[in-house]
């Protein structure tokens, strides 16, 4: 049986989700990739264990992680990635809608993580818990996405308590503006008007207060989880880490800053 690394990673069919897997791929896992979308996954690399998976039936995840540990032998990472969300305001979001979210933002990580680390071996392992930096912030236009994601937080720090005698590490990482497809539908598109909408106006915006002028690419995301998925990363555990060009710790836009300089 081979000795490779086994990663688990959610929400694999496009986006940070599908970066994350191509990206261990190439650092030498084996990858079981987890998504509802059956095309999104055809598109990964050969060799790829793809699993046709709804995070909202929480209850049968437990029989997937084992059929994986069965055939592969072993898990060693698991990225919990998946999200599903409603561009909504309390005011009008559904209670089924909020539900859905939390259960697949936070609900199924929890089990996951419960029900992977119980496989893990004595050697320890890690789980990566895909957050966002809105956790803390405060949009108005996604209530469930933004409790899920705090909850998730909170979560991380729990779990690296519960499981760090097992030496079993659990890490959270907080993008901000990630080139995604998720990230393009703030607001509806017509063929005829193919700028401002308001994922136009969030671009325009967000850039201008992120002090590196842009949203990351996927592949910078998947990166820093291969690192901290690695033995370099490990002494780091019950953390959040930000990566979003420094726009949480920007106080002024850059076209303000700017003209502030210019007098």
């Amino acid at each position: 049986m081979s000795a490779s690394p086994v990663a688990i990673v959610t929400g694999a069919a496009g986006g940070i989700g599908a970066a994350t897997v191509r990206a261990l791929h190439t650092a030498g896992y084996r990858i079981s990739a987890w998504d509802v979308d059956t095309s999104g996954l055809a598109d990964l690399p050969e060799g790829i264990d793809r699993q046709q998976v709804d995070l909202t039936d929480v209850g049968g995840l437990e029989a997937v992680v084992e059929r994986i540990h069965r055939r592969l032998g072993r898990i060693d990472l698991l990225v919990n990635n998946a999200i599903w969300r409603e561009i909504a305001p309390l005011t009008s979001i559904s209670l089924e809608s909020w539900e859905r979210t939390l259960r697949i933002g936070l609900t199924a990580p929890a089990f996951l993580a419960k029900w992977t680390a119980e496989r893990m071996p004595d050697s320890g392992g890690v789980i990566v818990n895909v957050s966002s930096i809105m956790a803390d912030r405060a949009g108005g236009i996604s209530p469930a996405y933004v409790a899920a994601k705090g909850g998730l937080d909170s979560l991380t720090y729990e779990l690296a308590v519960v499981y760090g005698p097992r030496r079993i590490r659990v890490v959270g990482i907080r993008p901000g503006a990630v080139d995604t497809a998720r990230s393009r539908d703030y607001g509806k598109r017509s063929a005829e008007q193919e700028e401002g909408s308001a994922t136009d106006a969030l671009r325009q915006w967000s850039c201008d207060h992120v002090p590196l002028g842009r949203w990351a690419d996927p592949e910078e995301i998947a990166a820093m989880i291969v690192v901290l998925a690695s033995d370099a990363a490990s002494y780091i555990t019950g953390t959040t880490i930000d990566i979003d060009g420094g726009w949480s710790h920007a106080h002024f836009p850059r076209s303000l800053q700017q003209k502030a300089v210019e007098g």
